[in-house]
């Protein structure tokens, strides 16, 4: 029997043409913000995202830093780093608490990074939390935390580049005291946790990387794994790190995870599974992801951003986003029909800087206020005016973007306009210039405008609907969140 026909029973079958029949649920496009703990083993270094795959590799950052606080490559490598992380104040009750007050809807815990090592109570794998380091079950300890709360739960998996991504713990150093001598991942002691990829190393090292091996035996482990993670936690959202891995493999997951669902909730589908293919006939099995990046506009389906605060892991070196710039991205990716997850780094003990709680705090201020034009919304038949857009150059590129008070982003809910304007206008009035009367602008389907609002103030806002648009006076002189404010246009 192959490995996809043991998903569980129900409606959806491991195919393309089965899968496309998926329907995203209402809760992911209602929840709008995702909190992401991006966290294992490769915090502890406090040195940044790849840690265990850079560290085989003479001469990069990450290299020199490794053989002068831990020792070379070949004494001292990744198994002996992943048996010194504790996670030793880890308190997920208190993360939780500070992340729903800070607007998330769901939640999703790092189940695997491309370092092989299990974040939970891995039945293949015995390099797990449980087993190895902190001793505790990350994902379910996240998992009860965030279920207690009300949040929806994801778990993300980075497995399927593994056999590859970590081929080269298979080297060695060409020049220097070291040349020559073999890394610790040739020890055949450790090959269940370095993997049996010597081959697929010497390939990559004449052809270059692929994200994705061909070997079937890596194929099927990563279903076991990753079906295996299914079951234990019955995850709302499965997040691939890449395109669909692994052709019938990835699609017998999907299926499972859907099905499972199913079973878990009456007949009826609560599951969204995400992966990063453009193309449409991959992509409308679950949701699209875009790693560091957004949408230029509306699109179609929801869709979701993943991102981080600063570095995937913790790193003392990295400079962290503002409060204001993860505001402007929420508002921007949610008026095109987007949902934002957000990771904040944790430390290697579990505890966040103070710089992320004080980011945290200021998304808690703002969403308690602007909330309502967020929460629950739908796309408005345009999502922005203004000359200011995000201007993707490249992939993972988040460029910080200055505002004025003429760019404008738009939701809408319950026969609502919601209007964020991304600059305070000192002047105390706005005009919206979608609302142009006569037809003359986008706006054809506003009949009457009742009533206008600035969310967090509560004297009146006057507005009059003109041939350059709704033009709103009254403003107060003091703005009433600290960025990216917002008019409620009340059209019912």
């Amino acid at each position: 029997m192959e490995r996809w026909e043991t998903i569980e029973k129900g409606p959806f079958e491991a195919s393309w043409e089965s899968l496309r029949k998926y329907e995203c649920p209402d809760w992911f496009r209602d929840a709008k913000l995702g909190i992401w703990a991006h966290w294992g083993p490769q915090s502890v270094p406090m040195y940044g995202d790849w840690y265990a795959r850079n560290l085989y590799i003479e001469g990069s950052d990450q290299y020199y830093h490794h053989w002068r606080v831990y020792g070379h490559p070949s004494k001292h490598g990744w198994k002996d780093v992943v048996k010194t992380w504790k996670a030793e104040k880890f308190d997920p009750e208190a993360l939780m608490d500070l992340y729903v007050k800070a607007g998330a809807k769901y939640f999703c815990a790092q189940a695997v990074h491309h370092d092989n090592f299990d974040n939970w109570d891995s039945k293949h794998n015995k390099w797990n939390s449980v087993n190895v380091g902190p001793k505790k079950d990350i994902v379910g300890l996240f998992r009860e935390a965030a279920k207690k709360r009300g949040l929806r739960f994801g778990v993300t998996e980075h497995l399927g580049a593994t056999f590859a991504w970590w081929g080269v713990n298979k080297g060695s150093d060409s020049s220097g005291p070291y040349a020559g001598v073999p890394y610790d991942g040739n020890d055949p002691e450790y090959e269940d946790f370095y993997l049996p990829n010597k081959d697929e190393y010497r390939r990559h090292h004449d052809h270059g990387f692929q994200w994705y091996t061909d070997n079937p035996y890596w194929h099927k482990h990563w279903f076991d794994r990753i079906k295996d993670l299914i079951d234990k936690y019955k995850p709302d959202l499965l997040y691939s790190d890449g395109p669909l891995p692994f052709d019938k493999y990835g699609l017998g997951i999907v299926a499972h995870l859907y099905n499972t669902s199913i079973k878990e909730h009456g007949g009826v589908n609560q599951a969204v599974y995400t992966q990063k293919d453009t193309n449409p006939l991959v992509y409308t099995i679950g949701v699209l992801d875009i790693e560091r990046g957004v949408q230029k506009d509306i699109f179609p389906y929801p869709w979701q951003t993943d991102t981080c605060v600063g570095g995937w892991f913790y790193d003392v070196r990295q400079k962290y986003k503002s409060a204001k710039q993860v505001i402007e991205m929420l508002v921007d990716i949610v008026s095109k029909n987007g949902c934002l997850l957000i990771n904040f780094p944790q430390r290697p003990d579990g505890t966040l800087d103070d710089e992320c709680i004080s980011i945290l705090n200021d998304m808690a201020e703002w969403i308690k206020v602007n909330g309502e034009g967020i929460y629950g919304t739908r796309p408005w038949y345009i999502s922005q005016e203004g000359s200011t857009t995000v201007q993707l150059k490249h992939r993972f590129d988040e460029p910080e973007v200055q505002y004025t008070p003429q760019d404008y982003r738009f939701t809408q809910k319950d026969g609502c306009i919601y209007a964020f304007q991304l600059g305070w206008p000192e002047d105390g009035t706005a005009l919206i210039k979608s609302f142009s009367a006569g037809g003359r602008g986008p706006l054809l389907r506003v009949v009457k405008i009742n009533k206008v609002e600035l969310l967090g103030y509560e004297g009146k806002i006057n507005f009059e609907l003109t041939k350059e648009g709704l033009l709103l006076t009254g403003l107060p002189k003091e703005r009433p969140v600290k960025y990216a404010h917002c008019f409620k246009i009340d059209c019912r």
